[in-house]
C-alpha cells in the first residue's frame, strides 16, 4: 500500500492594474515556473475604468513559505503596477465583530463561525452596550465594553484600532452597530470595515427603517452589505438580499423577515471578503464568487 503524500500548500492570489496584454501570460508563466499548479482563476476587465481584477486559487507541490512567494511575485507586480496581494488559503481571517443593542447579525456570525461555515477566526466582540457579554462569553471569545459618547468618541475609536493593532485583525465588521464612525477612522480602516444596511441603499435612510417601508407599501424589502466609508453609508456595495411581501404584512413581521435577509446578506459578504473574493473599483466592488 503506497504511503500518501502530504497535501500541497493552497494559496490565494489577488490582484488589480490597468488593463494590458499580457497580465494573464506573466501570472500563468511565474505560477509554472516557480513549480505550482492552478486550482481556480477568475478575471475581469472593466472598459469603464480601465482596470484589469484577478483571483488565482493555486497550490504548491514543491516546499515554499508565502514570504518567498510574495518576494518572488514582486517583479511581475511592479511591471504591471499591480495591487496585489498572495495569501494561505487555509488561513482563518482575524475579524472583530461590532454590535449594539440588535443581536441577530451577531448571532448569526458566532454560530457560521464556529461549525466553520464562515473561514474567519473572531479575535473579540466589541460593543458600546453589556446586553450581548453572556453571549459572546458562551462562545469564549473576548468581549470589549467601550461606551461611546459626544465627549469619548475619538478616546473609544482609539481603542478599538489599538485593539485591531495587538490582535492582528484583517477586518471590523459592524453587525449592527449603531455609532457613526468618524471620517479618520474610516480612512485608516478603509477597505476593512463591512457594514449591514437595513434597507435596499440609500432607500429608507435612518431610524425604523422598516415602518418606513410598510407605510409606503413596498412590495420587497432587503439588505446591503458594505463597505464603510466616511461618506455615510456610501460606500461600495458588496452584497444585497432580497425578500418579497405581502400587502398583509404587519411592521412587526418586516422586521423578522428583515433581520433574516440582514443575516444573509452580512454573512456572504464577511465570507467572500475572507476567502479574498472581493476587490474594488473605486466606487464599487468587483466579487469572484
Amino acid at each position: 500500500m503506497n504511503e500518501q503524500s502530504a497535501p500541497a500548500d493552497q494559496y490565494v492570489l489577488t490582484l488589480s492594474c490597468p488593463d494590458k496584454q499580457g497580465i494573464v501570460h506573466a501570472v500563468s508563466s511565474y505560477l509554472f515556473m516557480t513549480g505550482c499548479n492552478i486550482e481556480d482563476s477568475q478575471q475581469f476587465g472593466d472598459h469603464d475604468t480601465g482596470l484589469f481584477f484577478m483571483r488565482v486559487h493555486f497550490s504548491a507541490e514543491a516546499p515554499v513559505t508565502v514570504d518567498k512567494l510574495r518576494a518572488s511575485f514582486a517583479a511581475i507586480g511592479d511591471a504591471f503596477h499591480m495591487d496585489w496581494q498572495i495569501n494561505r488559503a487555509e488561513d482563518k481571517m482575524r475579524v472583530v465583530l461590532m454590535v449594539s443593542r440588535f443581536g441577530h447579525c451577531l448571532n448569526d456570525l458566532l454560530f457560521r463561525a464556529r461549525i466553520g461555515a464562515l473561514p474567519v477566526e473572531i479575535a473579540a466582540v466589541v460593543s458600546n452596550h453589556t446586553d450581548f457579554a453572556e453571549l459572546v462569553g458562551s462562545y469564549n471569545i473576548p468581549f470589549h465594553h467601550i461606551p461611546v459618547t459626544r465627549e469619548n468618541k475619538a478616546q473609544a475609536e482609539a481603542q478599538l484600532l489599538e485593539l485591531v493593532r495587538e490582535q492582528g485583525v484583517e477586518l471590523v465588521v459592524l453587525a449592527r452597530y449603531m455609532q457613526v464612525l468618524s471620517d479618520d477612522l474610516c480612512k485608516q480602516l478603509s477597505g476593512r470595515i463591512i457594514n449591514i444596511h437595513h434597507s435596499f441603499l440609500p432607500s429608507f435612510k435612518g431610524a425604523k427603517p422598516y415602518h418606513q417601508a410598510h407605510a409606503r407599501g413596498v412590495k420587497l424589502i432587503g439588505a446591503t452589505a458594505h463597505y464603510v466609508t466616511a461618506d455615510l453609508d456610501e460606500g461600495p456595495i458588496i452584497e444585497q438580499e432580497v425578500e418579497r411581501v405581502g400587502h398583509d404584512v404587519t411592521p412587526d413581521q418586516l422586521v423578522a423577515i428583515g433581520r433574516d435577509v440582514e443575516c444573509q446578506a452580512l454573512a456572504r459578504a464577511v465570507k467572500w471578503h475572507a476567502e479574498r473574493r472581493i476587490l474594488l473599483n473605486g466606487r464599487r466592488t468587483v466579487v469572484f464568487a
